[in-house]
């Protein structure tokens, strides 16, 4: 059996290996923030959680459709989804009870598989009784497929030859036939079913008495005799070992299904932990149209910060972007506007989009991508043996070295710790060499001729976004559309903080912004 709840082919692989840019990606993101939420402390959900996201690059659009619609199914069935969840985990533990004794003789081996498929056919006739009762309130082809499986091949006929199979083994005594090879050795060893049913201490007592059973020989072994005892452990052993490793195999074919349906279940527990949190917080949530790589497209309304929401314990500011057929997006204007929280927004839902689940937005539609890459400004660092623009670089340079063909690069005031002129022109070089291949590219920038000299080239495939600024100098952390400034306003940053002479709380101030004292 298979659960094949994330592919529809096959299992989801715990094993492959994270994009090279995990580490940053993770910190420029703040990514923990959103695996914490999703784990609710379940170290397992905490461990598919992150290869999930992280690796959701690979996934095509089949793939986060075929996610969607299993989520939509468990969104709908919460508490049959956890309940399921909750007897996988159960196998597990109840596995990790059984003491193996002696498995490397056939005897062992068999006593061990034996309890293994005992607890095994308990949980799975639980699991079939909750599957009859709810399997018509999903929709999914994920969930369906399994439910089916599960009905049809866990029939009551199936259970009762494995409870038969279970007593069988269970042996008071083991009834072996061999033949004499060369040398009069024994050879062709095989296990036999006994002639009847032993049954309870009274029918065996009452035969015993009354009645004749057929000729046989019986061999009694001194009290105190080792190598008697130790050859007779041999032939039973030896009669054994084929009944002993077709159960280990059986019962290990079933641990095998029971693992992967808990770390695929996981993956859907952390969404439904997730979803709990937004709901709690009134933040809204919307199942994306992802569409093939090609031409760019990405739209949204009221997309928010997710992981600021779960931060603040609070719905953020959204914004509504129409950037189709835009490859390129520059994002300017005041300071502490909202920007480097919007690039944090974009990043994450690109990524939950690609993992198949909800994104925090009332809408959103968006091309996927085969990589998504972080160039955000990093705090002085006194370990450095370089300057903070040399570090700069080195990153930019490490990005280039693996970044994939149709990739999303998302910068945060990058080449800012230089003078201006020098920072706009290795920006300027850098953008239009990425532009040249079909990338997407967001850019925040606080250098206005950086900024401005793209404008001015009138780019269809571009996007210029300006941080909102009331007349009073309140921000609205929204973005409009604008040509960029030759300010980022700030004064108004100053004066919040400095007014008469003062230290003032700015309470508004997402705490993704840093600020910047540049008139």
């Amino acid at each position: 059996m298979k659960a094949f709840l994330m592919y529809r082919d096959r299992d989801f692989d715990l094993e492959h290996a994270p994009p090279a840019n995990e580490a940053v990606l993770t910190k420029d993101l703040e990514l923990d923030t959103l695996f914490s939420a999703m784990a609710a402390k379940d170290p397992l959900v905490l461990e598919v959680a992150k290869k999930a996201i992280l690796t959701s690059a690979a996934n095509d659009v089949a793939v986060i459709e075929y996610r969607q619609a299993a989520l939509k199914d468990c969104l709908s069935n919460p508490d049959i989804v956890r309940q399921l969840y909750g007897l996988a985990v159960e196998s597990a533990e109840r596995q990790r009870k059984i003491w193996s004794t002696f498995r490397e003789y056939p005897s062992g081996l068999l006593d061990t598989s034996v309890q293994r498929m005992v607890a095994f056919v308990d949980v799975l006739k639980r699991m079939r009784t909750l599957v009859d009762r709810n399997a018509a309130q999903f929709r999914s082809e994920a969930f369906t497929r399994l439910f089916t499986t599960l009905s049809t091949e866990l029939d009551d006929d199936y259970f009762a030859v494995v409870d038969r199979h279970l007593n069988r083994l269970k042996f008071r005594a083991v009834l072996v036939s061999a033949g004499l090879g060369k040398g009069l050795r024994g050879v062709d060893y095989v296990l036999r079913r006994p002639l009847r049913d032993p049954g309870n201490w009274f029918t065996r007592a009452y035969r015993a008495v009354f009645e004749q059973g057929p000729a046989s020989y019986s061999l009694y072994l001194a009290p105190r005799d080792e190598a008697g005892a130790q050859a007779m452990g041999e032939l039973r052993d030896r009669g054994l070992g084929l009944a002993a490793d077709a159960l280990a195999k059986s019962a290990e074919h079933i641990g095998s299904f029971f693992r992967m349906l808990q770390t695929e279940l996981a993956f859907y527990i952390g969404c439904l932990n997730l979803h709990e949190r937004l709901l709690e917080l009134g933040a809204p949530f919307t199942f994306p149209s992802a569409t093939e790589p090609g031409a760019p497209r990405f739209s949204c309304k009221d997309l928010y910060e997710v992981c600021l929401a779960l931060t603040a314990s609070k719905r953020p500011v959204g914004n509504d972007i129409n950037a189709d057929g835009k490859s390129l997006i520059v994002v300017t204007g005041a300071n502490q506007g909202g920007k480097t929280t919007f690039l944090r927004s974009f990043g994450l839902a690109q990524l939950m989009t690609q993992s198949g689940m909800f994104a925090p937005a009332a809408s959103l539609q968006l091309n996927i991508v085969d990589g998504v890459f972080t160039h955000f400004k990093h705090e002085e660092d006194a370990t450095m043996r370089s300057g903070k623009f040399d570090e700069e670089l080195s990153r930019m340079n490490d990005i280039v070295n693996i970044v994939t063909p149709q990739a999303l690069i998302l910068f945060n005031e990058s080449f800012a710790a230089t003078n201006e002129r020098e920072g706009s022109e290795i920006a300027r070089q850098i953008l239009s060499a990425l532009l040249e291949r079909p990338h997407k590219v967001v850019f925040i920038s606080h250098q206005y001729d950086f900024a401005h000299g793209f404008y001015d080239k009138h780019l269809d495939s571009a996007l210029f976004l300006r941080a909102d600024r009331q007349e009073d100098g309140r921000r609205t952390f929204k973005l409009v559309e604008g040509e960029p400034l030759g300010t980022s306003f700030g004064e108004d940053v100053y004066h919040n903080i400095f007014s008469n002479g003062e230290m003032a709380e700015a309470t508004e101030t997402p705490a993704a912004e840093t600020p910047k004292l540049r008139a």
